[in-house]
């Protein structure tokens, strides 16, 4: 079985969903390589290595957005070395240049996966359809190679015996105008606190909340908690948050031990983003909130009377 992961670098290191992908990738057995699309580094590439990577196909990018050079250097890549399959994750690069790979090699993707069994010359994937409501087990069939994009926090990260993989430099090809499109500018939000996908503990707003003026005691809850602050599409929308806060299914998965939900109603698209958390606390004044029956302790009363209750407690046993 020979396993290819896309990963993209972000801030000078490999994302954590590539890693998670590599992590899984290692318990196929056989060949695994990292096609890194990034600057690189050495500290990068020890990485990819310590989590399973042999070999690294290094994708420089330069000036144009990438996914059309990369998807046609993966794709030569794809014809020289014969994978047998390839990971992608749920990124915007990793769907983007998944897409145009598929095009090109007229092999098709499955998407959302959340979970992938190898029983010898067959390939079993479970993914989640209709907003994450139901699970699909779905089996490849046809050539080789075979493209997977995973859902984040699937799997976990878990780095193994550390190799030095091996670095091949691939240069990005000319594709005429599909590579034109160019970066102009780059703004990174800037965040307080512990990151949203890997915090142990998250305190979401939702729209109960009522609005930037009043999320005083959520706020104050997440610093007691050491906690990240994250949002509903609603709140996003709203602009009481960042769209870098947003949790569900446009926004970012997690899986924290404890997941605090304050005014969240429960909608679908949210409990994507969610559902798989350790302990689900939800706080809200509607006892029929969908947000109740995914809750292993649900509170209903107002949580502007809540949460500085449980801010007080907490102060009162530090």
């Amino acid at each position: 079985m020979q396993t290819w992961v896309f990963a993209e670098e972000i801030e000078g290191a490999p994302t954590t969903l590539a890693l998670e992908m590599l992590s899984k990738a290692r318990t196929f057995g056989g060949d695994l390589a990292a096609v890194y699309l990034g600057a690189g580094s050495d500290a990068a590439f020890a990485t990819l290595g310590a989590h399973g990577a042999t070999k690294v196909f290094h994708l420089t990018p330069g000036g144009a957005l990438p996914t059309a050079a990369a998807a046609a250097a993966l794709a030569g890549l794809v014809a020289e070395h014969h994978p047998d399959m390839l990971l992608f994750g749920v990124a915007f690069t990793d769907r983007d240049v998944a897409g145009r790979l598929s095009a090109r090699i007229d092999r098709p993707v499955l998407s959302n996966a959340v979970e992938i069994t190898i029983a010898g010359d067959t390939v079993q994937v479970i993914n989640e359809i209709l907003g994450g409501t139901t699970l699909v087990d779905t089996v490849y069939r046809g050539p080789k190679p075979w493209i997977g994009i995973v859902r984040p926090k699937s799997f976990a990260a878990e780095a193994g015996t550390a190799f030095t993989p091996e670095v091949i430099p691939v240069a990005l090809p000319d594709v005429g105008h599909a590579g034109e499109a160019a970066v102009l500018e780059h703004h990174a939000e800037v965040s307080e606190g512990p990151s949203l996908e890997d915090a142990a503990i998250v305190v979401t707003a939702g729209r109960g909340v009522g609005g930037t003026d009043k999320m005083g005691a959520l706020n104050e809850l997440a610093v007691l908690l050491g906690a990240a602050v994250g949002g509903t599409r609603a709140v996003v929308d709203a602009g009481w948050l960042p769209f870098s806060a947003q949790v569900g299914q446009t926004g970012k998965t997690v899986r924290p031990g404890v997941y605090i939900a304050a005014g969240v109603s429960g909608a679908m698209q949210h409990l994507v983003g969610m559902k798989d958390s350790g302990t689900i606390i939800a706080v809200n004044k509607d006892e029929e909130a969908p947000i109740f029956r995914v809750a292993d302790l649900g509170i209903v009363g107002d949580l502007h009377k809540v949460l500085p209750k449980l801010v007080e407690e907490l102060k009162a046993r530090r």
